[in-house]
């Protein structure tokens, strides 16, 4: 039986080293379902990034999206610290991750509502002192804890919980955004005329945070908490070169999304790289190309129609 990556040359088999036929095999073998469970987890990611992503470029929010990421490693510290120190088994670092960066949420939308003055100062000292609290007690923490895990994440270390988190992660997404998509786009697009028409623009700015927060936290674990921020910005700014609707940035975010993933999972694995930084590379490449390319097609809009 022939598999991929083999061919018959005068009757005998020849095996290809091809880097596509090597992935092919590696998602094939049953000794290594991490590596399935990786590509898995990072196909349903596109999803909530994609989604969630588009609402955070159009918003113009990254880098509150940013100070809420960085903050999340408060939450991390915290539930090690109460996991190993205090015995509070039960308690997994995710929890205090949900917890830190929810709170940072609110706090963070509430302060640029509310004190634009100051904006920038408190959301810089939140994103500092989240970060410090949580190096701290991860410090504290009896035994080795490795922070470059969350700063920098690992999706081959996804386990099946990871998936399900990340499934029940897009349920709420998607369903929160049918439900307030018109809302949403209000919010988005013309926030002082939807506050006129008696919108609470407040309880969904507020709401968008959070659904960012969370977005943030549940996928940490594919890029990291340091580059996360790159996944919710960069595909949906790709695809809103090329959309004209709200929805279809959405789809195009997460097309684009799902195919940074794959490409950066399939160079990693072949080209023997970390696979956080390498799926970056590959979103960043394709950003600044289709920014140049945009730019270019926009100072050469083409030839100018004849005089007549």
């Amino acid at each position: 039986m022939i598999v991929p990556g083999q061919v018959i040359v005068s009757g005998q088999v020849i095996v290809l080293e091809l880097p596509f036929f090597e992935l092919i095999e590696a998602l094939l073998r049953p000794d290594i379902p991490f590596f399935r469970q990786a590509f898995l987890v990072g196909i349903l990611a596109s999803v909530a990034f994609g989604i969630v992503g588009t609402y955070v470029v159009v918003k113009r929010i990254s880098y509150l999206a940013g100070a809420i990421a960085h903050c999340v490693l408060g939450g991390i510290g915290i539930g090690l610290y109460l996991q190993h120190k205090v015995g509070l088994t039960w308690f997994d670092p995710i929890y205090g991750a949900m917890i830190s960066a929810l709170l940072a949420a609110l706090i963070i939308g509430l302060v640029s509502i509310y004190a634009k003055q100051r904006e920038d100062t408190v959301i810089g000292a939140l994103w500092a002192s989240g970060m410090a609290i949580g190096l701290i007690f991860i410090a504290k923490t009896p035994g080795y804890v490795e922070p470059m895990s969350y700063l920098f994440g690992n999706i081959l270390l996804v386990s099946p919980a990871d998936i399900w988190r990340v499934v029940s992660l897009n349920l709420v997404v998607v369903g929160v955004v049918i439900l307030f998509y018109h809302k949403f786009l209000a919010v988005c697009f013309d926030e002082e005329f939807a506050r006129l028409q008696g919108l609470n623009t407040t309880f969904y700015n507020l709401l968008l945070l959070c659904l960012t927060a969370l977005t943030v936290v549940l996928l940490m674990r594919v890029v990291g908490i340091i580059m996360v921020i790159a996944l919710l910005t960069l595909p949906a700014a790709v695809a809103g070169t090329f959309s004209r609707t709200l929805g279809q940035m959405m789809l195009g975010a997460t097309f684009c999304c799902l195919l940074f993933v794959v490409v950066g999972l399939s160079l990693s694995f072949t080209q023997d790289l970390p696979s956080g930084p390498t799926i970056i590379l590959v979103a960043a490449a394709v950003y600044f190309v289709v920014l140049v390319f945009n730019r270019r097609k926009v100072r050469h809009p083409g030839k100018l129609p004849r005089r007549r």
